[in-house]
Order: structure tokens, then sequence, then C-alpha cells
């Protein structure tokens, strides 16, 4: 795999270019470092609109015919909002990748906001987020999410409140447009079958020329750190009954950031920390052997993902029938104050690094999936973990692993949320 190389335009947009010449394809995506995180109250959901806003049309590419360009010419394309980033991308053969950056350049500035277009858009928004709201565990999260952050923006949905949704204008769309989806607050990755001389010459012809965008506004919101454990009830109709626990931990910038990644494959399996990844591998786990095995859950599992801002190790659960909320809650906290009192075997921490490292490397098979795993990281730290980020699982000792756990995953830094089903249909 050939080195990553960084270009920077005039107008301050960030340039990642690597070559890959195993098939004839290239991958051009374009990150913004928007989401929800950039969000204040009033205006929740306003870049996920406004992700969606960039697939409706321009005056040079008309509204349907950007779909009817990339499959004309092979190629796939996608667009997604979280709470720290918005991204695009789309997948071609190599020799048409230029569509890639005609259409990412023309979109950048000149996107149409049709006050039409998106007053459809809310319907659909607002349709998505009641799709959400049949979703009992959906339901838990979201108030999980407002009682853990109290300060910080992470507290809201990306999607946004339905309040809002139905307040956003047509300007203030426009407006966060114009604000943050411009070229010095953007990065473009392109990976693939490439010669990057000759395709820097192509980006430079469609962004060197694109005007730089207004100062970004900082994010003020800063988690205070928290002084006990918090816990919320939610009671709907459902079919089960549902557990969720999330304790604050630190950014993907801090040194602790590989130990805590490892305790999450320890607990329920190595995850491959980005998009796409090999097969599952909780099965010989600890909380699948005690929840899972033993039928107090009809699923149980941990997460811990890499975020801008200092975030959330979880843990949730199924409710197995005959068994309840509380009990599920005791058997997850009991795992961790396993390794917090008698730490992990070295034997489970090595398991658990081979297996990070592994679904590291399945998550990097595509040109897609490299694209993507440089852009985010990027907007999150820099491109440049991925090369260091294997060599920090790999340092992480079984002694670490404890640490964290000691140190994060109390009872201080705890939110606990239980869904109890009503009965009703």
């Amino acid at each position: 795999m050939t080195a990553v190389q960084e270009h920077v335009l005039p107008n301050g947009m960030l340039v990642l270019t690597r070559e890959a010449h195993s098939a004839p394809v290239a991958t051009c995506c374009v990150w913004y470092r928007v989401g929800a995180r950039n969000e204040t109250p009033g205006t929740t959901g306003i870049s996920h609109w406004v992700e969606h806003m960039l697939f409706k049309g321009t005056p040079n590419i008309p509204k349907g015919e950007m779909d009817r360009l990339i499959a004309r010419n092979g190629g796939s394309f996608n667009g997604f909002t979280s709470q720290d980033y918005t991204a695009y991308f789309e997948t071609l053969p190599a020799d048409r990748i230029e569509l890639g950056l005609q259409i990412e350049s023309d979109r950048m500035i000149n996107s149409l906001f049709d006050p039409a277009e998106v007053d459809s858009e809310r319907t659909v928004i607002i349709s998505e987020r009641e799709g959400h709201e049949n979703d009992p565990e959906w339901w838990l999260s979201e108030a999980l999410m407002a009682a853990a952050f109290q300060a910080h923006p992470y507290r809201q949905e990306v999607i946004g409140w339905k309040s809002d949704l139905r307040a956003i204008t047509r300007d203030e769309l426009f407006n966060h447009y114009q604000t943050y989806y411009m070229p010095n607050n953007a990065v473009l990755v392109l990976v693939g079958d490439f010669d990057t001389s000759a395709l820097m010459h192509k980006v430079e012809h469609y962004f060197g020329g694109l005007p730089t965008g207004p100062r970004i506004p900082a994010v003020r919101g800063e988690e205070p750190e928290q002084q006990g454990e918090r816990r919320v009830v939610v009671r709907r109709p459902g079919p089960a009954e549902y557990v969720q626990i999330a304790y604050h931990t630190p950014s993907c910038k801090h040194p602790d950031f590989a130990p805590l990644v490892i305790l999450d494959a320890v607990l329920s399996g190595a995850k491959g920390m980005g998009f796409g990844g090999g097969a599952a591998t909780h099965r010989s786990a600890r909380i699948y052997r005690a929840l899972i095995e033993t039928q107090l859950a009809a699923y149980a599992g941990s997460g811990f993902r890499a975020m801008h801002d200092p975030y959330l190790f979880e843990l949730d659960a199924t409710v197995q029938e005959g068994h309840s909320a509380a009990e599920i809650e005791a058997a997850l906290i009991g795992e961790i104050e396993k390794i917090q009192q008698d730490g992990v075997e070295l034997a489970e921490v090595t398991k658990a690094i081979k297996q990070s490292r592994a679904q590291m490397a399945y998550a990097s098979e595509s040109v897609t999936q490299q694209a993507l795993r440089l852009g985010m990281w990027e907007v999150l730290d820099r491109y440049t973990r991925l090369d260091t980020l294997l060599d920090e699982l790999a340092a992480v000792q079984a002694a670490d692993v404890q640490r964290v756990a000691q140190a994060y995953l109390i009872e201080r830094y705890r939110t606990v949320g239980h869904f109890l089903p009503t009965g009703e249909e």
C-alpha cells in the first residue's frame, strides 16, 4: 500500500491522495467538519437535513441527474452525517473518477435549497424520525444520551428533535450550508488506481478556485465531570425490557483510547472501528458467556467509538423473558467489576489485540473503505493515526485494561437506562 500524500489548496482545503493499483477503481470522498456536535438548541438535526439537500440538485446537475450520471458510469455513491462529521463519496471506474470531483465541487458551492424541496424534505426527515420512534431501544438511547450529557451537544440525536425539524427555515438551512460546507472546512480524500500528479491537476481545476468560507464557529459545549450515577426509565409499548449503561470516557486523542478499545474487545469481541469489518468474534467474549449462554439476555454487547470529544463506553442488552432489567443491569456491571478486581488474563488480551488488528485490516480491503477511514481519522484527529493505531493496540498490556476499567467504568461516571414495556399495543 502506497503512502498518503497531503496537499493544501490556496482556499484551505486539505486533499489526501493514496494510489492503489490492485483494481481499476477509485473513490472520491469529501468530509466536512460538521455534524450534530456543531448544532445548538433550536436547530438540532440541521446538519443531517443539509446532507439531504445536497442531493437535490444544482443549476449544473438538476435533481435526479446525479443518480443517473453515477449509474451510467458504473459507480456507486452515498452520504452520511454523524455527531462529528458529514461525508459524501463516489466509487467509480478509475478512468471516470473526474465525475466525482465534478459532482463534489459543484454541490459544495451551488446547491439550490429550493423552498419546495426544503418543505418536501422536512416531511421525509420527520417521517424518518417517526420510523426510529417505532424502536424501543431508540427511545431509550435518546433518553440516555440526554441524561449522560448536560452541556455538550452530543446529548442530541443526529436527526434532531421533532419540534426543531418542524421549525427550521430554508434560510437557516442555507446559512448552515454556506458556513460549514466550504473548502476551508473540508477534506477531499482520493484513493485508487490513478496517477497523483495528473489527478491533482484536475483537483485544482475543480476546487482550487472555490471561495474560502467564513470562520467556523467554535463548539462551546464542554461536559462538566459527572458527579454521580444518573438513571432514566422509559415506559412505552414494546416487545421486551432493554438495558443500556454508559460511562464517560476520553476522546480518541487520549492515550487511554487504545486500552479502552481492547477492554471493549475483551467484553464483547473486536470491532472494525470505522467502516466495514470482518466476522463477529463475540462468542468467546465475557458478556456473551455471562449473559447469552446463561439465557439471561437475548442480546448483550458493549461499544466504544472513536469520537472528536470525550464520549461514552456503552453496554446494552435485551432482557430474556423471565428475567428483569434490574437483573441484567447487575450482570453487566458484575462483568465490569470482575475486571476491575481481578484483571484480565494475558491470553485474553493477546486474543483481543489480534482480533482488533484483524478487524482493522478487514475494514481496509477496498478503496472505498480506505478512503472513508482516512477521512474519518483526519476529521477526528489526524489521518496518520491509521499508521500508528495498530502499534498502539499492540502495546496494550493486561494491566492497562484493568486500569482503564478502574478509572472510567465507575458508578460516578455511569448513566443507566431501562426500557419497561407498558403492555399496550
